[in-house]
Parts: C-alpha cells; sequence; structure tokens
C-alpha cells in the first residue's frame, strides 16, 4: 500500500508555544505475558468463562429477586442456537455440537438450582468446580477429535482432486503410450504426465524398452504432433530423461507461438554471473543464458525479428550491474540510436519525441560505445584487446586471491560485451585494398579467442550460418550460445548449422521472434523452441532511464588502458553524427590517439627496423607499409616495380638450356622444376637481409604478386620447412626466416 500523502507546509510561521510541554512519563514493561482479547475460546478459557458467568448469573438473580427458570431457559436456548444450530452451519463434528449443547444446559440449570438453594454454600461451589473441571474436558476431547475430522476432510478432498487429476493423467498417458507404439514402434512406458502453469501444453516422461534410444522418437517428432492433430504452431519436442534410457516429450497444444507478447516491464537488477533472460519458452518460462565466459551467435534472415531481438538482448545488458556494453553496426549504427537518444535529449543535442518528456540531467547513454564505422569499429576492437592485456597484469593479485583464472567479474571489474550487428558478415567481407577492414576482421577473431577469462565477450548476428556468410567455422566454435530465427527462412540452414543434432519442425515456427535457441556447456541446455519479446524505442527509452543507476562505469585500470581513444568516444568529433554536429570527421585509425603504454608490464624488444630507400639502399617493400597506395599507382605497377629492385640488386639465374644432352636416366632422382612461387619467396627471404624475414610480412606479398587465389599457406609453410632442412634457408625465430645456412652468430645465440 502506497505511504499516505503528509503537507509540508514550511513556508506558514510557528505560533508561538504557549503551553507548558507536559512531563514526559515513562511506562514500566509488565512482565506479565500479553493478553490476544481477539483470540477464540479453548477447552481451558471457555469451562472458566461458563462457570464464571453462571456464578455471577447466581449471585444478581438471588439479589434481585430473578425468576428460577430464566437461566434455565437461556441455557436451553444456547444449546439449541449456539450448541445445534452454529455447530450445523459451521460443518462441525456431532461431538462438538454436544459438547457446546451440554455446557449451556449445565450452566443454566445450575445457575436455577443454585438461585433456590443459595450460591453461598460449599456444595454449590463444589458442583460448579465439578461442572468446570467437566467441560474442559469435554471441549478438549472435542477439539482433538474436530482437527482430526478436519485433517480427514481436506485429506479426502486433496484425494479426490487428485484422483481426478490422476484420472486425467492417466488418459494422457494411455494415448501416448499407444500413438508413440503406433507411430515409432516402440514400446514406452509413461510414467510421468505435468501440466503447464499457462495451460499451453504438457510434458510426459517415459521409459525406454532395452535396445532403444531417445533419438528414435526424436527423428519421428513430425509424425507424432500429426498423429496426435496438434493445431498450427505447435510441435513434440524431443529430448534425452534425466539418466539414459529415458525420454521427455514436450507437447505444445496452445500456439503461443503467435502471441505477441512485450518484454517484461520488470527492469530490475540482474547478474551476467546469475543469468540473462532472452525470450519465453512455450511453457512460458523465461530462457535464460549465462554469457561470463560464452560468445554468441544470432542467425536470422531478414524479416524475422532479429533488430527487435538484439533490443531486448541490450536490455538484459543494461540491467547487469557487472556489464558494460558496447554495439558496432556498420549500418549507419541503427542498432545503438534510441539506446543513446535519452542521452542526447539531456545534453540538448535532440528535441524529445511528442509526448515525452526530456530525459532529466544526468542522463548517461544505454550503451558505453557505439560505432558506425569500420574505422571507428577498429578503434573500439583495439581498445578491447589493450584492455584484455591490461586487466592481465593489473588484476593479477585479485584472482591470485581468489584462487581463480578468471576474473572476478563484478560492479567495480564489469564485464565487456560488443555486441555486433552484422558481425558475422562483417568477417566475411572482403578486404582486398582495405587494411582497416583487414585488421578489424583480424580483431574481432582475436577478442573471439583471448579474452574469455578477462571478462570480454561478443554477440555477434548474421542472416545464415553458412560459411560465405561467416568467413569461416571459426564464429560457430567459439559461440556456445546459439539462436537462429526462422521466420521468413526458406530452408533449415540455420538451425542445422548452429544445432547439428537438433530436429525442430520449423514450419510450425513462422512467427516473428520464433525460433530455437541452445547453449553448450555445463551451464547450458538444449535446443529449444522459444520466442523472443518485443520491443520498442519507448520501451527502450524507458530502460534507458530505468537502469541509468543500475549499469557500471568502466574500470579505472580499463579506462587507462583505453586512453584517449576511449575517453574521446563521445566527442562531437567521433560521436556527432547521432545528432549532425559540423564538427563531426570520420576518425582515421592510423591518425587516431595511441593507446598508452602500459608501463608496468614487460614490452617485447621491438624487432631491428629495416633499411629503407631513404636509409640510403635496401628495397622498398611497400607492401609492409598500412598507408594506401596513391589513386595513381596500380597495385600490377608496384609488384612489376618490386620485381625490377630485386632483379637490379640481385640480379637472376638462368634456367639451364635444353640444347645439351639430356642424361636424366643416369639422375637418381627426377629434376625437379623450381616453382616460381617459390623462386619469389626465397627472393625476398634473401632480399630482407640479416634480419629476416617474418612470414606475416610475406602472405601479403604473394596476394599482391600471384593474387589470393594464386597461392597456398599450407605450400608455402612446406617448401620453407624443406628448404631449411637443405640448408637454403634458416629459422631465425618463430615465423622469421633468413636466407642461407644458419650462421656461427646465430648458432651461438640460439644456445
Amino acid at each position: 500500500m502506497a505511504e499516505p500523502q503528509r503537507l509540508y507546509l514550511t513556508n506558514t510561521p510557528s505560533p508561538a508555544d504557549t503551553t507548558k510541554t507536559p512531563r514526559k512519563t515513562t511506562k514500566k514493561q509488565s512482565r506479565l505475558p500479553p493478553l490476544d482479547w481477539a483470540a477464540p475460546h479453548g477447552p481451558i478459557t471457555g469451562a472458566v468463562s461458563a462457570t464464571t458467568g453462571a456464578y455471577a448469573t447466581a449471585l444478581l438473580g438471588t439479589a434481585t429477586g430473578m425468576p428460577d427458570t430464566l437461566p434455565l431457559l437461556i441455557g436451553a436456548a444456547g444449546a439449541i442456537g449456539h450448541g445445534i444450530g452454529h455447530s450445523v452451519y459451521r460443518r462441525l463434528t456431532a461431538r462438538t455440537g454436544v459438547t457446546r449443547a451440554a455446557s449451556w444446559l449445565l450452566a443454566g440449570g445450575w445457575t436455577t438450582w443454585a438461585m433456590t438453594t443459595g450460591p453461598l454454600t460449599w456444595v454449590a461451589a463444589g458442583t460448579l468446580t465439578g461442572i468446570g473441571v467437566g467441560i474442559g474436558a469435554m471441549a478438549s476431547n472435542a477439539a482433538m477429535h474436530e482437527e482430526a475430522a478436519e485433517d480427514e476432510r481436506v485429506t479426502a478432498e486433496a484425494r479426490q482432486l487428485a484422483q481426478e487429476l490422476d484420472a486425467g493423467r492417466r488418459a494422457i498417458a494411455n494415448d501416448w503410450h499407444d500413438r508413440l507404439l503406433r507411430v515409432t514402434r516402440i514400446d514406452v512406458k509413461v510414467f510421468a504426465v505435468e501440466q503447464w502453469k499457462n495451460g499451453a501444453g504438457y510434458s510426459i516422461a517415459g521409459e525406454l524398452p532395452g535396445g532403444a534410444v531417445w533419438t528414435n522418437i526424436r527423428d519421428r517428432h513430425r509424425a507424432l504432433a500429426a498423429d496426435a492433430r496438434l493445431p498450427r504452431g505447435c510441435t513434440v519436442h524431443v529430448e534425452e530423461g534425466d539418466i539414459q534410457g529415458r525420454v521427455v516429450l514436450d507437447i505444445t497444444t496452445v500456439n503461443i507461438m503467435g502471441d505477441i507478447v512485450d518484454y517484461p516491464t520488470d527492469y530490475s537488477a540482474l547478474s551476467i554471473l546469475t543469468g540473462i533472460p532472452w525470450g519465453s519458452q512455450p511453457n512460458s518460462e523465461p530462457v535464460t543464458v549465462y554469457l561470463r565466459e560464452a560468445c554468441a551467435l544470432v542467425l536470422g534472415p531478414p524479416g524475422s525479428g532479429k533488430s527487435t531481438f538484439l533490443d531486448g538482448i541490450i536490455t538484459g545488458f543494461a540491467r547487469c550491474v557487472d556489464v558494460v556494453t558496447w554495439v558496432i553496426d556498420l549500418k549507419a549504427g541503427a542498432v545503438g540510436r534510441p539506446w543513446a537518444r535519452p542521452w542526447l535529449e539531456a545534453q540538448g543535442h535532440m528535441k524529445p519525441t511528442p509526448g515525452t518528456e526530456r530525459a532529466p540531467q544526468g542522463t548517461r547513454p544505454g550503451v558505453d560505445w557505439i560505432a558506425s564505422t569500420p574505422a571507428e569499429a577498429l578503434l573500439m576492437m583495439r581498445v578491447v584487446l589493450a584492455i584484455n592485456a591490461a586487466r592481465q597484469h593489473h588484476y593479477q593479485d585479485l584472482m591470485d586471491a581468489a584462487n581463480t583464472t578468471l576474473l572476478p567479474v563484478s560492479r567495480s571489474i564489469p564485464q565487456i560485451e560488443v555486441v555486433i550487428d552484422e558481425g558475422a558478415e562483417l568477417l566475411s567481407a572482403s578486404t582486398h585494398g582495405d587494411p582497416v577492414m583487414k585488421e578489424l576482421q583480424a580483431a574481432v577473431k582475436k577478442t573471439m579467442r583471448t579474452t574469455r577469462a578477462m571478462a570480454e565477450r561478443l554477440v555477434l548476428t548474421a542472416i545464415d550460418g553458412n560459411v560465405s556468410a561467416i568467413g569461416n567455422t571459426e564464429v560457430r566454435k567459439f559461440s556456445p550460445v546459439g539462436a537462429a530465427l526462422t521466420s521468413g527462412e526458406s530452408v533449415t540452414s540455420n538451425i542445422s548449422k548452429l544445432f547439428s543434432s537438433v530436429r525442430v519442425d520449423t514450419s510450425q515456427l513462422n512467427e516473428k521472434g520464433a525460433g530455437v535457441i541452445g547453449q553448450a556447456g555445463a551451464d547450458g541446455f538444449d535446443p529449444t523452441p522459444f520466442k523472443t519479446w518485443r520491443t520498442s524505442p519507448n520501451m527502450v527509452r524507458d530502460v534507458v532511464l530505468a537502469t541509468n543507476d543500475i549499469r557500471p562505469h568502466l574500470d579505472q585500470a580499463s579506462a587507462d588502458a583505453g586512453g584517449d581513444i576511449y575517453a574521446q568516444r563521445w566527442t562531437p568529433e567521433r560521436a556527432g553524427w547521432l545528432w549532425g554536429a559540423t564538427e563531426y570527421t570520420d576518425p582515421e585509425p592510423g591518425n587516431a590517439p595511441t593507446l598508452p603504454t602500459q608501463t608496468t608490464a614487460p614490452q617485447p624488444t621491438p624487432r631491428t627496423a629495416r633499411p629503407t630507400p631513404t636509409d640510403g639502399g635496401g628495397l622498398n617493400l611497400s607492401y609492409k607499409r598500412r598507408q594506401q597506395p596513391l589513386p595513381d599507382e596500380d597495385p600490377d605497377q608496384l609488384a612489376a616495380r618490386l620485381m625490377k629492385q630485386i632483379d637490379d640488386q640481385y640480379g637472376t639465374t638462368d634456367e639451364p638450356g635444353t640444347n645439351k644432352l639430356n642424361l636424366s636416366y643416369k639422375r637418381s632422382q627426377p629434376e625437379e622444376k623450381t616453382d616460381p612461387r617459390l623462386t619469389f619467396v626465397r627472393n625476398l627471404i634473401r632480399a630482407a637481409g640479416p634480419d629476416g624475414l617474418d612470414t606475416r610480412d610475406l602472405w601479403p606479398a604473394l596476394t599482391q604478386e600471384f593474387g589470393i587465389e594464386g597461392w597456398d599457406r599450407t605450400v608455402i609453410t612446406n617448401w620453407l620447412s624443406k628448404d631449411v632442412l637443405a640448408s637454403l634457408l634458416h629459422r631465425k625465430a618463430k615465423g622469421v626466416y633468413g636466407y642461407g645456412p644458419q650462421s656461427a652468430e646465430d648458432t651461438a645465440a640460439d644456445e
């Protein structure tokens, strides 16, 4: 109940105090137990009340000349009204009714006798005492009998209800026993039937006979649904029971997937450690995912409700007291715009929508960072990797104290969740001639592989799960949480790519927001149909305002690792695109603020810089520079120029002529013709000089010379290994090769 309103008349003058302050006295607390005047009479208090009332009536009647028969008439009326009538009305036992009626008659009869013979005699007092003891004993016995009868009555009602329920359960069990035998030819013993609370279906559990496995029934789930004549949109979901040899069937009888359910208005605080709700199951129970160590991959064709689902995902993160959310959306930041609007209103950059009030001062963005361009996204991912390194060093003592290799996540050290809309497509985008996109792809993949312990995880979306859309299978391998929205899907490729062993009739999950979700691992659950909640821009606004004090700030160590790149993320020069600021310019990663150096952590010693043309000699290995070629320079011209520089400085070796005698039969092994790609690699390694050539610098040169399809990394690596064994090359370090056999200085350095 709401607290009553109070008036605070602070502006009215207080009247003069003309009364004396009374002396306050402290009441002494009684040592006796408090009396409950509302409590009903028990056997003892009832007997005392009856005897004292009868004695008082006898004294009063004797003193006033009351007719002797009046108390007897009153006792008879009480016996009829209270003893019989009230007991019948309350459905009490006969023993209770007799006890009440006898008490009234005894009290009335004694009062009449005492008024006739005189109440102030020892005989009258003794008989009254005996009557009181008898009434108390009868009342105590009646109360015990009444309690036992009440328990028996409740038990009988429960037994009758259980029998009715058991009858319904037995009918369902027998029906599905016959159906399973008819459809699957497996004699399943159904031993449990549980009705869902929402009335949309039920679950049955059964024992399988020897030699049968639950997958035999799962493979026939569509035939079972058809045999049961389930409505459209209803499915039979089959999964393994609590032990091997058991099977559980979830049967939906009401198509709740067709219902539109808004996101629950409960915006209370959550934690990444206790799970986040992402939708509802067919039985209306929430689908809870655990993302402390897991990345997530969401698949869904256009029109399946994927964008709405993303808003629901970000809502869950916004409710967490230990999560900081960053968003990458290369489609003009569409996903993050609604989450920044309340902050833009509070800053005066935008007007509130009609019908809403301006967000109050102090409103923070609903997400901590939004990137709408590849350049800004690259800055974000660089910060992610820098934070990973900083946390590993800064919080090592904390992890040691907690005896764990995982960073203890809390409000003071929040987890960073990077939501990338169409993130899987980002990984499969062409990077030819685009070093920003290439580095961005590498950073995203590295984040998925290496940042789990330091509480940095990703949520990516894609249209489908094919390798052509997600780049490679690495995305699926590092995404234990998977969700496939099936509305508008012409084939079941998404479900089959995420959950190879699941069998779900997606033709019954054709409503927007419907799909299948599952999570691998100890905290996971088997793939199951689910329905996302509907969201809206107004709901997003409410969430931002409701969680303004819940959402944490990035810890200081991580913020310091982000440096100016993180600190300037909301400046007009970086975020002005949200409100059309004239200062906004698309950041160039090469000219962006640099990340601060982690002075407390040991830094790797940089390799000696190789000579450049400005140093007076050496090759101009332009492929090693991150700057784009000049507009008037063609990549083919650059490759030709590189080859010319190699030929000018080192010359070329002519192949042996074919006009001489070919004594090939005398050679133990056939002559091997050198592949032009191997020749190219050897020349590059020789041109690199004494420092050697890193294979990371070799791959771009091969791509530029022979094209992306003109060479194979595995083949080149095998060639290099063979040259090392033949002493044509030597390995200076991991992935770094030098020309010729290993020198004595390198050997001494290795030792």
